[in-house]
């Protein structure tokens, strides 16, 4: 109740001082204009817990990608930010080279250019056949909100995957090639790249969840050939026999407060919700399911905020049936605080992650006054100008 009672004393008398400053007039008119809205929250605190400005910050809403803040939340104090995701990798004795992934979010080309030359370094000189075990993941895994198009964004997760499971080629006239060197054109890709596209660049995703470990499996087969590795055989599916020791385990090179720090920067989907999934395996045991990861979220949000009227279905944002209010939000970040750098730099003074989805905008991070950063949220689920986020927590 004190709190309550507080934002209504506060808030007005912000209010009053910004019409009595000239210079901050437009942030005054913003939050006049964010008032009138139906479909609108807002909240502001300092370091000490006070609010600064608070507008319905307890109704639940649609809060788009700012609900990656939760999963990178939860992903740093489960794992640390220094933690490793690794790979396994066998040589069963038919010296067919067996791989078994765990959902490493971060296996792009150049990680696996340090695969290989780890596996010629310890001795790989010839393989016969490539196995690929994506069993840490389960095989049906559907995203609430994620479509069936071939954006980047809508690319499918799996325990396997190589470049955020996506493809970057580009159609000329008379040829399909890859758009980046450090990827080969793979068999999949190639027929990927010829499926109705006009000439030009497209970054485009494998569409099929079964269709990760396969590209993974082609990307590292070229690369092996390229480093003087004879490789022959077939790539096959399956699960890898216990028996069989561990020939290399890989270590990916970027720390997971790396890879939240691109997920964040980049709004990345696909990295929100394999960590996602690999936390519920994590705590549940494999393979990794959308309920299981619920779960999981569910039981942390119940020990660490104890909320209420939250609707938690997925680790990206993607859903429109997400919910949380700004003031949990607010919670996350003051929590997120020791790892503050991660979140996009919007400018010196603002650090903070966007959420879009079709009339949803939002915006949360830390704002910069009199050298401490103080945690903001806001959330509008209704159509309004890009701009207008923006402009608010500049105001404030």
């Amino acid at each position: 109740m004190a709190t309550r009672i507080l934002t209504l004393y506060v808030v007005p008398f912000l209010a009053l001082m910004l019409l009595a400053t000239p210079a901050h007039s437009e942030g005054n008119a913003l939050l006049q204009r964010l008032q009138t809205m139906r479909n609108a929250s807002l909240l502001l605190e300092d370091n000490s817990g006070q609010v600064l400005q608070s507008f319905r910050a307890d109704q639940p809403m649609i809060p788009a990608s700012t609900l990656k803040l939760l999963t990178a939340l939860i992903a740093l104090e489960t794992w640390g930010a220094d933690h490793r995701f690794h790979t396994d990798f066998f040589l069963d004795d038919n010296n067919r080279l067996w791989i078994k992934g765990y959902g490493d979010p971060m296996l792009i080309s150049e990680e696996i250019d340090l695969i290989v030359t780890a596996l010629k370094n310890k001795g790989l000189k010839k393989i016969d056949g490539i196995g690929i075990d994506g069993s840490y993941f389960s095989s049906n895994i559907i995203i609430d909100g994620q479509s069936k198009t071939d954006n980047p964004y809508d690319a499918s997760l799996g325990a396997l995957a190589a470049n955020f499971n996506t493809i970057y080629v580009e159609h000329k006239k008379n040829s399909i090639q890859s758009a980046e060197s450090q990827t080969p054109l793979t068999p999949l890709a190639l027929k990927l790249a010829t499926n109705n596209l006009k000439p030009g660049k497209y970054r485009i995703n494998l569409g099929r969840q079964t269709d990760g470990a396969q590209y993974f499996a082609e990307v590292l087969r070229e690369k092996l050939i390229q480093q003087d590795i004879i490789v022959s055989g077939q790539i096959i599916k399956g699960e890898q026999s216990e028996k069989t020791s561990c020939f290399y385990r890989h270590h990916n090179s970027r720390p997971l407060s790396e890879i939240i720090k691109a997920m964040l920067e980049y709004s990345n989907n696909f990295i929100a919700n394999q960590l996602f999934l690999k936390l519920g395996a994590k705590k549940m045991g494999a393979p990794a399911g959308m309920e299981k990861s619920r779960q999981i979220f569910t039981r942390y949000i119940q020990t660490e905020f104890n909320w209420q009227g939250y609707r938690l279905v997925e680790g990206a944002g993607l859903s429109r049936n997400n919910r949380l209010s700004t003031q949990q939000l607010v919670d996350i970040l003051k929590k997120l605080s020791p790892y503050a750098n991660l979140l996009p730099a919007q400018n010196s003074r603002i650090r903070a992650k966007t959420g879009t989805l079709q009339n949803i905008s939002s915006y949360a991070g830390y704002i910069q006054q009199a050298n401490h950063w103080k945690p903001f949220a806001l959330i509008i689920n209704q159509p309004i100008e890009n701009g207008f986020r923006f402009r608010l927590a500049e105001s404030l």
